[in-house]
């Protein structure tokens, strides 16, 4: 989706500065579902250790809500899933989001900053390894997810969404038990004060010649090939 944007070959990396699309699909098997979630990044390194992208304040994202417009997070949790839903175009008004990704690893890591660049907290998201195409990466995500803080500690968030999706069968006990297994795994790293959090990435800045990626029109288009 950028000047030097789609992946040549499936051994290929992304250079930095590359525009590409960080998306989320639904919970159909087999990563099959559809896309609901679309956000433009920019990328900041792409090696076989990790994919790092930036998510530029004012991004133009793609995002689910109710079929009647009012944002998920306000639907009572029992209804939330079930709820019918679309899709909308809605800009990211925080200030900007690093994302970190490792190869085959069931969660990435999103780190946070107030405006003027104050570094809040790193956030992980549990979800499918990603899974590369020509024009950036898709997922599913898993519901339960970590909190970081500069100071060491951790909480569990979203504990009660996860229960929610096993209940109503968005993920079957086996699928379920993975996710609290790469749960586990991520504190481990946590308390261990492993990669990336000891990697010094919250001084990590953008390059002002960026800009803002632009949201393109075919954001949920199927990939050709699709690689891990």
């Amino acid at each position: 989706m950028s000047g030097a944007g789609h992946r040549p070959a499936q051994d290929a990396h992304w250079a930095p500065g590359d525009r590409i699309l960080w998306r989320y699909r639904d919970h159909a098997p087999g990563l099959k579902g559809q896309v609901h979630i679309a956000r433009p990044v920019t990328v900041v390194r792409d090696t076989d250790e990790l994919l790092a992208v930036w998510m530029a304040p004012g991004t133009e994202c793609v995002k689910p809500v109710l079929a009647d417009g009012t944002p998920v997070h306000e639907e009572p949790l029992a209804t939330r899933y079930t709820a019918p839903r679309t899709t909308v175009r809605s800009r990211w008004f925080g200030a900007g989001v690093l994302k970190l990704a490792r190869p085959g690893e069931p969660w990435s890591v999103w780190l946070f900053w107030d405006h003027g660049w104050r570094f809040k907290n790193w956030y992980v998201n549990l979800e499918e390894p990603l899974v590369r195409w020509s024009g950036g990466v898709d997922s599913v995500d898993h519901f339960l997810d970590i909190s970081v803080y500069p100071d060491r500690t951790w909480n569990w968030r979203d504990e009660d969404e996860f229960a929610q999706a096993r209940n109503i069968g968005l993920m079957d006990p086996e699928q379920a038990r993975g996710v609290e297994e790469a749960g586990r795994a991520a504190v481990g790293v946590i308390e261990a004060w492993g990669s990336p959090f000891r990697d010094g990435w919250q001084d990590w800045r953008p390059d002002p010649a960026w800009g803002v990626p632009a949201l393109p029109e075919d954001w949920d288009r199927t990939p050709a090939h699709m690689t891990s």
